[in-house]
């Protein structure tokens, strides 16, 4: 099966080539230079297109209980026009799919989704509503997702905004605003770790918004950048993509999101096998290597304790590329957890050589999370 989102025509005239991905849908791979594009989002300003996540609109007098009820971070204090990020985890206390909540109003949310599991999510949400005064409706085919991402995101969102001030918008908030006459959703927030901000917008008017966008960004030096470009940043960030880092075998505790667990007080899906967790510890990590290699190692490569070649396997990688900004070749991977701390030398099987790496510590650009907040 192949999906398009609302923007497909404009991706396949001006990408370079489009990639299958995550809930089969099509994207773009690059427009121009996928380091270039990286480039340009860290120093300057760059747009994609994210309509392939999830939203799902969930209404009524139990709708806050109820999704309290299934996210591990506690939302009993979420506030109306505030972003709260958690994971939902299945009996087991697997990780179903990491997400946002969007408080509209107490008795109005909105849940969003990542790309490859928005369908299941949205069936295990409605069966879990069965009885409760809470409605889970799945409206991604309606909404279009262009984010704006960067260092000048702000002065572009300025530049078209209406109805709201983006500049007093706090992180993690978001507000109803116009674009021309189109009604939207802002959100700061994103995937990149800079500034950022991402539009939620009807689907049939998606593409007059990204015009919008695009025109009023080019004297800003805004250019569309796609799904590597995307990879490199979120790497750079070591921001969790489902499907290859995240998955129903692999916990919170795994993943070092355990700190968005709240236990206290309040009963969820999957608290009781996170508590036994937590006091028995996990096997292994999701850590960062640096690799002593220009060149990016791949998706499942065994990790081994050493370079020896007797070295023994403990782990895989998740995701390696060069993270541009920082000058350096990195890896996520699954290691063992006694071979988790900063500064273990380690090494990789790469097409056949032994690669050297290096656990470092994560994030490996802006770890203080300052550029985002800016």
């Amino acid at each position: 099966m192949e999906r398009r989102t609302p923007l497909y025509d404009y991706h396949a005239a001006h990408a370079k080539k489009m990639l299958k991905g995550g809930g089969d849908y099509v994207s773009p791979d690059q427009f121009s230079d996928a380091a270039r594009e990286h480039a340009n989002t860290r120093t300057n300003v760059g747009m994609q297109d994210l309509s392939t996540m999830g939203e799902l609109d969930v209404k009524g007098p139990d709708a806050g209980s109820f999704l309290n009820s299934l996210t591990v971070n506690d939302l009993h204090d979420l506030q109306t026009g505030q972003v709260r990020y958690t994971t939902i985890c299945n009996e087991r206390g697997g990780i179903i799919d990491d997400l946002t909540v969007y408080k509209r109003a107490d008795d109005h949310y909105m849940v969003v989704t990542s790309s490859g599991p928005r369908k299941r999510v949205a069936a295990w949400m409605t069966e879990k509503a069965s009885g409760k005064r809470a409605y889970v409706t799945d409206i991604s085919a309606a909404v279009a997702l262009p984010v704006v991402q960067g260092p000048r995101s702000r002065e572009v969102l300025h530049s078209v905004v209406e109805g709201a001030d983006v500049a007093a918008l706090k992180f993690f908030r978001f507000t109803p605003a116009r674009v021309g006459e189109t009604e939207v959703l802002i959100s700061r927030s994103g995937y990149t770790g800079e500034l950022g901000y991402e539009v939620y917008t009807p689907a049939e008017e998606a593409h007059l918004v990204w015009a919008r966008l695009l025109e009023a960004g080019k004297p800003l030096g805004l250019e569309p950048y796609g799904v590597l470009a995307m990879q490199t940043l979120r790497l750079e960030k070591a921001f969790p993509l489902y499907g290859n880092d995240i998955n129903e075998d692999l916990t919170p505790f795994n993943m070092g999101l355990d700190r968005w667990i709240k236990f206290d007080n309040r009963d969820f899906v999957g608290r009781d096998a996170l508590l036994r967790t937590r006091d028995r510890g996990v096997a292994r990590r999701w850590v960062g290597l640096v690799l002593d290699s220009d060149t990016p190692c791949a998706f499942k490569d065994k990790v081994h304790s050493g370079v020896q070649a007797d070295a023994a396997e403990v782990g895989y990688v998740t995701y390696s590329n060069r993270g541009h900004t920082v000058g350096k070749t990195l890896a996520m991977a699954y290691v063992d957890t006694p071979y988790c701390s900063i500064g273990s030398g380690l090494s990789i099987d790469s097409q056949g050589k032994r690669i050297a790496a290096t656990v470092a510590p994560t994030p490996f650009f802006d770890p203080d999370g300052t550029r985002a907040r800016a």
